[in-house]
């Protein structure tokens, strides 16, 4: 859905730039502005911006 490995994902979680939610399984639940956020993230390290900025940037 967003192009982006499960690794970058779980990177970006681990960078404390996205919060999903889990089921009582502990499973990830991503909702439509998680995933949005996502590709947000994305874009902008492509574009060259450190995850130190984009936390800066997001809180």
């Amino acid at each position: 859905m967003t192009g982006l490995s499960e690794r970058q994902v779980r990177y970006y979680e681990e960078r404390e730039l996205i919060f999903p939610k889990r089921n009582s399984s502990g499973t990830r639940m991503y909702s439509f502005s998680d995933i949005e956020r996502l590709m947000d993230i994305a874009e902008k390290i492509e574009d060259g911006v450190r995850t130190r900025e984009l936390r800066k940037d997001l809180f």
